[in-house]
């Protein structure tokens, strides 16, 4: 069994066949799929896919794109929303320099106020970090004592970033980028890294892997993403896939009775 660890469901390329996308999962051994929030719509939408299908779990939060958006009344939103149990994390949050349509300063504050809301909420952070490490770990340092861990989703850092998040204690998401050639970066963090330490994910509809490079990408193609790792480290697919879903399960609470039921 396969668990996509993050997706975007609620995105408008799914709108028409989500059963049919999810069926095409299941065929490939994906059975669990967290997908996630960016803005207060978007957490909601995720939220409810969450409690409508089987299999679904969620994450709510803002994206860094979507830094101006944060206040007060807002976090409160987004903490009514974790009363459901099939939401598992905040995120994605983060900070972006890559694109930087905010300003850092409100990036950095949107960040702390959320990884704020995840000790407070005790639910787990799912990180989007794009060029921007050094500030993310001077941030990130002051709260490990308190966050319940936290994803490093679609890692873009090398070897050298890569240690200094796991010995924080984060787990680093692998994404269909790394079946790409010259993703050699990529591919060194995904064969040195513990396998314990690991999940995969799609990030769909972006980023869909070889062969699909430049198409639609969705849940079943996560399998390639894990064959691929597999593949680097020189193990049986099946191991890949049986530790990658229970480093998700583990961090998410998906295991646990904790999040068995669809509202606290």
């Amino acid at each position: 069994m396969l668990i996509d660890t993050h997706a975007h469901l609620d995105f408008p390329e799914f709108s028409g066949d989500l059963p049919a996308v999810l069926e095409r999962a299941r065929e490939k051994g994906v059975q669990e799929v967290v997908t996630i929030g960016i803005d207060l719509d978007s957490s909601r939408r995720a939220s409810e896919l969450a409690v409508t299908y089987p299999g679904i779990y969620a994450t709510v939060g803002i994206h860094p794109h979507g830094a101006r958006e944060l206040e007060d009344t807002l976090l409160t939103r987004f903490e009514d929303l974790t009363g459901n149990r099939r939401v598992v994390a905040i995120g994605e949050i983060g900070l972006d320099y890559y694109r930087d349509r905010q300003p850092r300063p409100i990036q950095k504050r949107c960040l702390q106020q959320q990884i704020e809301l995840a000790c407070s909420t005790g639910l787990p952070a799912v990180f989007h970090i794009r060029e921007a490490f050094d500030d993310f770990l001077k941030i990130v340092k002051g709260y490990c004592s308190r966050l319940r861990g936290g994803i490093l989703h679609c890692f873009s850092g090398d070897w050298r970033i890569a240690r200094i998040c796991l010995d924080m204690g984060f787990i680093l998401s692998i994404p269909g980028t790394v079946t790409f050639p010259k993703a050699l970066e990529q591919q060194e963090v995904a064969r040195l890294t513990p396998l314990d330490r690991i999940v995969v994910e799609t990030d769909c509809p972006y980023l869909a892997p070889v062969p699909f490079r430049g198409k639609i990408n969705e849940p079943a193609y996560v399998y390639y993403t894990a064959q691929k790792i597999a593949e680097l480290r020189g193990c049986p697919l099946e191991e890949v896939a049986r530790q990658t879903t229970s480093n998700a399960h583990a961090i998410f609470g998906i295991a646990s009775n904790l999040r068995s039921t669809s509202t606290r």
